[in-house]
């Protein structure tokens, strides 16, 4: 889908279908005043009629409107203006979205991006529409014999712009969203691929395909035996369980100086989670094939930043595997050796996306990294405490968690920070060996992490959990491409602080 960013006056768009607001109650925006005195007062005369009154969700499609160059024009609801937040500001431009591809306009111009959001600027209005535009657009079809294709769909978007002056950075805005989207899509793709086509090889395919697209990206596979060699006990004991190959991806983006410490990103691949021994209960096991979403969201990350070129040097490292019932699997009880050296207790093997991720957490030591983030569909605990709002975020640096905090409100991927205090690290000891790898019912969130904090010790660390906030569930089942956003708008940040 093409993206542009236009200065211009409505009167003058020759296109099929110009989108305009109108707010609460009944009055009408800017641009949308400027079409009605053109008309003659035809779209203020149906507002006042009572055809619509501006709230939000509301939608009138106008045809042939007098003295207009456009064939349609496109009425949304706003709301409240001095209310219009955020959240709205994307509902309505979702809605926008899905009608103009239901009505076969096939090109249109967007003037929603000139209203007024509450505390943002038009770089944000305008990378908010794209990112929004390409979300409310994504379909998976791809497994389909019948696609349920749109006869015309929406292929071109001009979003206007208020002031020529907003020209060059709405076209950097429209770049950074369309890079965003780009990679939201293919972590959303890889999250809804089922887990007999998305296994731990086909994800190193993805890693390797990346490495070929940007040069900017080298991609390094470790196998099965290459881990055997380095002692990454608690990662192949996930994996014995299955008949597909454990696989260690690892991409390295280069865009920064080379003596720069790099920021090192691990995302959990576990392309299907049974529950290994401890086996998960029938209903909804299907959507564990989301459980490599954590993955996804590097590889997504990935993408974006090289089709930015940002200049910055990021490590993607996707620890990848299957947990699977099987006579050769973890059984609870089990002792294992980490690659850090520490031992674990297996008390429950449905807790194992913990135990790949401590050994990959091991293995990035060797970068002697700025920065490690981790990013994992790793508890239950923090879809009961979160819901699917916000990601749980816990870590041991509060300039990092800062920095997280603040790119969640920015990009819309929010995070909501829980307590990694010490005296949670009681849940986890276990009475032969180092450490346990659950720490019972209460702050099921808070002890995982704590487990992940016995391997970062020697460097700036957080942990994302998106167990609640990586797909949706239900008859819209679908993975939702977070926190590739997130994750992006910290790297962003990160260049611009400089």
């Amino acid at each position: 889908m093409e993206f542009t960013a236009k200065s211009g006056n409505p009167e003058k768009q020759r296109t099929a279908c110009v989108v305009v607001g109108v707010f609460e109650t009944r009055r009408i925006s800017t641009v949308a005043e400027q079409l009605d005195q053109l008309s003659d007062g035809f779209i203020s005369n149906l507002i006042r009629r009572g055809d619509m009154d501006g709230k939000i969700g509301q939608t009138l499609l106008l045809h042939s409107v007098p003295n207009t160059l456009c064939d349609r024009i496109l009425l949304v609801g706003c709301g409240r203006e001095r209310e219009l937040h955020d959240a709205q500001y994307r509902q309505i431009i979702a809605k926008s979205a899905t009608i103009l591809n239901e009505i076969g306009a096939m090109e249109a111009v967007c003037y929603l991006t000139e209203l007024h959001v509450k505390g943002r600027d038009n770089h944000w209005n305008v990378r908010q529409a794209v990112e929004t535009f390409a979300d409310s657009l994504y379909t998976f079809e791809q497994l389909k014999s019948k696609k349920d294709t749109t006869r015309r769909p929406l292929r071109k978007v001009t979003l206007g712009i208020a002031s020529r002056r907003d020209l060059a950075d709405s076209e950097a805005a429209v770049k950074e969203g369309l890079a965003i989207a780009h990679g939201v899509t293919l972590a959303k793709d890889l999250g809804n691929l089922p887990g007999n086509i998305c296994t731990p090889s086909y994800l190193a395919d993805v890693g390797m395909a990346l490495g070929k697209e940007y040069n900017s990206i080298t991609t390094e596979i470790l196998e099965a035996a290459d881990m055997e060699k380095l002692g990454m006990g608690s990662l192949l004991s996930v994996a014995r369980g299955s008949r597909e190959p454990a696989k260690l991806i690892i991409m390295d983006y280069k865009g920064g100086k080379a003596d720069e410490k790099p920021i090192v990103l691990v995302g959990k691949g576990l392309t299907f989670d049974a529950g290994g021994i401890s086996l998960k209960p029938a209903a909804a096991m299907d959507e564990m094939k989301y459980d490599m979403c954590g993955g996804a969201s590097v590889f997504g990350t990935m993408k974006a930043i090289a089709e930015l070129n940002l200049p910055i040097n990021v490590i993607g490292v996707v620890p990848a595997s299957e947990n699977m019932p099987d006579g050769a699997a973890n059984k609870p009880g089990d002792v294992v050796t980490s690659m850090s050296g520490q031992t674990i207790e297996i008390l429950n093997t449905d807790a194992e996306g913990r135990l790949i991720l401590c050994d990959a957490l091991t293995y990035v030591e060797k970068y002697e990294p700025d920065t490690v983030i981790d990013i994992a569909t790793l508890t239950g605990a923090c879809v009961v405490a979160l819901g699917k709002h916000a990601s749980g975020l816990l870590g041991n640096h509060s300039p990092l968690i800062h920095d997280l905090l603040n790119a969640g409100k920015s990009s819309g991927d929010r995070v909501w920070e829980l307590p990694l205090w010490e005296e949670y690290q009681e849940q986890i000891k276990s009475p032969f060996a180092d450490i346990a790898n659950v720490g019972g019912k209460e702050a099921g969130t808070i002890t995982a992490a704590c487990f992940l904090s016995r391997f970062t010790k020697k460097f700036q660390w957080a942990h994302l959990d998106i167990a609640g906030t990586a797909w949706r569930s239900g008859d819209k089942k679908s993975a939702t491409g977070r926190p590739v956003p997130l994750l992006t708008q910290y790297l962003l940040d990160r260049c611009a602080n400089k």
